[in-house]
């Protein structure tokens, strides 16, 4: 299926005789330019098993694919699945895991290490720090963190602390290590940072995987951090055959470790780097796009570039002063209402943006209240639900018998008269024998220490694992799912557990991720056993697809890479957007980054909204619009929202009494036109 490319699209694709760099603006094709470089490549020559696309998630892996193999078939970009040859198409994460599931062994961890989630890794830290208070290891952890990705080593993390908690933090961060080790396991940071450390001290297998890939694509590269720049730098070698594809105008993710300046070293590190710049926008109007460059002109620039359409002017901004944010909720969504009905649009056309979670409450409220459909974006994850936690304890112990925590979750989850107690004594014989808690399973000493009822369940619980893993690489692993769950009797635990209602939806949410699982691995032609190794780099909120006619609630950092026809952008104050604590650390210009974001998610019209006022523990704090309004093409904006007589009561009655005439008005519509669209009720909670 062949691509229309524009000229700067088609130059991108074509250069291959060195490092390149291209500049791609919002909206400019640049998944358009990558997938049409993937089949370039392979029409040069290039084998697919050659290739590896790396993007940041596994929707824009799985988006990315999907192109591939639409353009050039699905035999030429077969998708390398373990050792099997075929295109890489993967996160960074995912690349450093299936490095070291191969090469492991080189820094003595074994092809089954479990890979341990935030949470998990909270747990060890408040445990090494010998406190129940949570803030306390989180804070350690983001540390850490930021440590690793900065490729930075306990002892360069005792040089680098500023403060005395910081020394504190980095003292711990050597425990940690050893404690994480202790357990055969690595954290998300580690995916990066070992596969870098790997290469630094084994250049035979560095050279092996230079081999394996040849040429480089890499998405949204502003938002690497050193970690992920220097995995760059070692794969692409001296031939440095790579594409790089951003924007520096989008890196809103210095928080956590991303650095824009890897832009500046690619120009630094790499002098016969080539940069193209795409310049030409395919979602939004001609004023959305003035007012996003008239923005981004006040931050300092690295390349400069300016976005243009062809779309036509558009409809003019609007921003809403709205009397409080009870009121900017009313107004948004019955604008949205209004809109709705005046355009025969879908829900699913609107998107309302804000910078922090906390603000989604109120918005959620008034939907609800109103019965319209809405999906908000970074929601849990179903892999933070206690009940698929307890799910995933077991299939963490298939892939590594070495992974104490999931030992400790699996074998007291459902209840089997397994209390601390045993725990200690079963510790204590693991600790002697240096063994795992289910190698202490198996020990004579284990027999003789206690008594028969407890000796037994253990020796029964071993021995069920070890069969389950000798089936989990044999037979389909839904058929093994299903009866995991009926041996361990989970949904009658749930029944002795919790209210009948709440036992029956989380029931409801394990037989759904046990049916998604099955049928991914049906799909993928994998065994429980492989899915097993891979489901802490799955983030169903990636996989799943949306959810009907419904609008969207998502913060700026979600909807980054998202585009919608109509986009309300509230909350647009000073101490929100740009955020009181990043103007304090003088973070500015990223908070400029996130405004750009947004506007450029709208494709036709964009609406802006601030209060006057906000609640705030029973407090009403008084509010100034942002500085960024001020940014904005002023031209081509129409502000609403003057002052009312009204009392604040009478007038949200007031407002209330519009928004119910419109939905009334709009259910009419729907009825005449065909049915209304229900509600999702995964929504309605």
């Amino acid at each position: 299926m062949p691509l229309t490319l524009n000229p700067e699209q088609r130059a991108a694709v074509r250069y291959t005789d060195g490092p390149l760099l291209v500049l791609a603006g919002a909206g400019s094709g640049k998944t358009r330019v990558i997938t049409a470089k993937i089949a370039h490549l392979i029409e040069s020559g290039i084998a697919p098993r050659h290739i590896a696309a790396i993007t940041f998630t596994n929707r824009a892996a799985a988006e990315m694919k999907e192109r591939a193999q639409k353009l050039l078939g699905s035999a030429a970009t077969a998708v390398a699945k373990g050792d099997e040859p075929g295109l890489t198409v993967c996160t960074f994460h995912s690349l450093g895991n299936r490095i070291l599931r191969a090469e492991g062994k080189h820094i003595g961890l074994r092809p089954n290490f479990s890979i341990f989630d935030s949470n998990d890794v909270e747990q060890l830290i408040a445990g090494l720090i010998g406190s129940g208070d949570r803030s306390e290891a989180r804070k350690a952890q983001w540390a850490i963190s930021r440590w690793k990705n900065a490729l930075l080593d306990p002892d360069g993390a005792v040089s680098a602390a500023e403060t005395d908690l910081e020394v504190q933090w980095a003292k711990l961060y050597a425990g940690y290590v050893a404690a994480i080790g202790a357990y055969q396991a690595v954290d998300f940071d580690d995916l990066l940072l070992k596969p870098v450390r790997l290469f630094e001290h084994h250049p035979e297998r560095l050279d092996a995987w230079r081999e394996r890939i040849r040429y480089l694509l890499i998405d949204e590269y502003q938002d690497t951090n050193p970690a992920q720049y220097k995995l760059l730098q070692l794969l692409a070698g001296p031939k440095a055959a790579f594409t790089a594809v951003g924007d520096d105008d989008q890196a809103i993710y210095g928080w956590r470790g991303a650095s824009a300046d890897n832009l500046a070293r690619l120009k630094d590190d790499y002098p016969q780097l080539k940069v193209i710049k795409l310049e030409q926008n395919y979602r939004s109007s001609l004023r959305i796009l003035r007012s996003a460059n008239s923005v981004i002109a006040n931050n300092r620039k690295l390349f400069e570039k300016k976005l243009w359409s062809e779309h036509g002017p558009g409809d003019t901004l609007t921003v809403i002063a709205a009397p409080d944010d009870e009121q900017e909720a009313e107004l948004v969504i019955r604008k949205i209402v209004a809109h709705k009905f005046e355009k025969r649009t879908k829900y699913a056309d609107y998107a309302i943006l804000y910078r922090g979670n906390h603000q989604a409450k109120i918005f959620e409220q008034t939907l609800r209240a109103q019965n319209i459909p809405y999906t908000v974006s970074g929601g849990t994850s179903l892999f933070e639900r206690t009940e698929i936690k307890d799910l995933l304890s077991y299939f963490r112990l298939l892939v590594n018998e070495d992974d104490d925590p999931a030992f400790i979750r699996a074998v007291t989850t459902p209840k089997r008269g397994i209390g601390a107690t045993t725990l200690e004594k079963l510790g204590a014989i693991a600790a002697a024998q240096h063994t795992s808690l289910f190698g202490a399973v198996f020990s004579p000493a284990m027999r003789s220490a206690f008594a028969e009822r407890h000796g037994s369940t253990l020796t029964e619980f071993g021995n069920s694992i070890n069969k389950l893993r000798y089936r989990s690489e044999r037979e389909p692993a839904g058929r093994l799912i299903d009866e995991l769950l009926k041996d361990i009797g989970y949904q009658q635990y749930l029944l002795d557990q919790f209210e009948p209602a709440q036992a029956d939806s989380r029931w409801s949410t394990v037989r759904d991720f046990a049916n998604w699982l099955g049928k991914k691995g049906e799909a993928d032609g994998k065994s429980l056993m492989e899915l097993a190794k891979t489901l802490a780099l799955i983030s169903m909120l990636d996989e799943q697809g949306e959810s009907g006619d419904s609008l969207r609630l998502s913060t700026l950092h979600a909807a980054k890479g998202l585009e919608f026809p109509h986009v309300f952008l509230v909350g647009v104050e000073e101490g929100l957007l740009p955020h009181r604590e990043s103007v304090e650390s003088g973070q500015i210009e990223e908070e400029r980054r996130l405004m750009y974001v947004g506007i450029t998610r709208a494709e036709a019209s964009l609406t802006i909204s601030h209060c006057r006022k906000r609640k705030r523990a029973r407090e009403w704090l008084y509010c100034e619009p942002s500085r960024f309004i001020a940014e904005l093409e002023q031209e081509d904006v129409r502000y609403s929202g003057a002052k009312s007589n009204l009392s604040p009561e009478a007038e949200r009655a007031a407002g209330q009494d519009k928004l119910k005439a419109l939905r009334a008005m709009l259910g009419r519509s729907d009825a005449r036109n065909g049915p209304a669209t229900a509600a999702d009720p995964a929504v309605e909670r």
